[in-house]
């Protein structure tokens, strides 16, 4: 692949932009400079640099934030900032889109990415993919609350009753759900279905795949492939 085809593909800008990025000097190959737009590379697990910083290559940009509050996942935000503009230039224009939503108040595991086919898979209701969720409660969690989240509630909106595929107290307010649907405000609905209410909402894993307890709020870092969602080998790249 020629180097300019490559900072294309990687959302480094126009065709024209990218050529004008290699004829400056500004992008890297080996940590040297290469000017030459039509410099062949292989792109497999290249890692290239463009004004200083380094950028793996990916054919598919998959990525995992720690979402924080107070950001809504849309690309046009109505009343607070969108979790968009949490990532760098380079993958806005590559149009990654979140893999469902979270509520601008939850925080934790966020998934982006620019498979839609992943997209799908991840979010149908047919591939049952387990979503763990801790809910800080109002008042002290109960047995019987347990008991009826994992038997199923009635929401306003559905004449089935919906339940949880797992429920546990953590500790006397924080609630331990996994969810494999993905109904709107489904936590906090339910949670006040069996008389409670959620304080504040966090994910802690997608599929197979944890939060990293070193990944702050608000930061992100690269997926090589959807393998550990799955919980197949695979990692996570720094």
């Amino acid at each position: 692949m020629k180097l300019a085809q490559l900072l294309f593909s990687q959302g480094f800008g126009a065709r024209r932009e990218c050529e004008g990025l290699i004829l400056a000097g500004r992008v890297t190959l080996d940590g040297r400079v290469c000017d030459d737009p039509f410099h062949e590379v292989e792109p497999e697990g290249l890692v290239f640099g463009v004004d200083g910083k380094p950028w793996p290559y990916h054919e598919r940009a998959l990525i995992l934030m720690n979402k924080p509050a107070g950001h809504e996942c849309s690309q046009k935000p109505r009343m607070h900032p969108s979790v968009y503009s949490l990532l760098p230039a380079p993958l806005r224009r590559r149009d990654v889109q979140t893999v469902g939503r979270l509520d601008e108040d939850t925080t934790g595991l966020l998934l982006l990415t620019d498979d839609g086919a992943l997209i799908h898979k991840l979010t149908s209701p047919k591939h049952h993919v387990p979503k763990v969720y801790e809910a800080s409660c109002k008042h002290p969690i109960t047995e019987q609350q347990l008991a009826r989240l994992r038997e199923g509630v009635v929401l306003h909106d559905d004449p089935k009753p919906v339940r949880v595929e797992a429920a546990e107290a953590a500790s006397d307010h924080v609630l331990r759900l996994t969810l494999t649907q993905g109904k709107y405000h489904q936590v906090k609905r339910m949670v006040a279905a069996v008389s409670n209410r959620v304080e504040s909402l966090h994910r802690v894993a997608f599929g197979a795949l944890a939060l990293p307890a070193d990944l702050a709020p608000g930061q992100w870092r690269w997926l090589d492939g959807p393998e550990p969602i799955f919980g197949t080998p695979g990692g996570t790249r720094p």
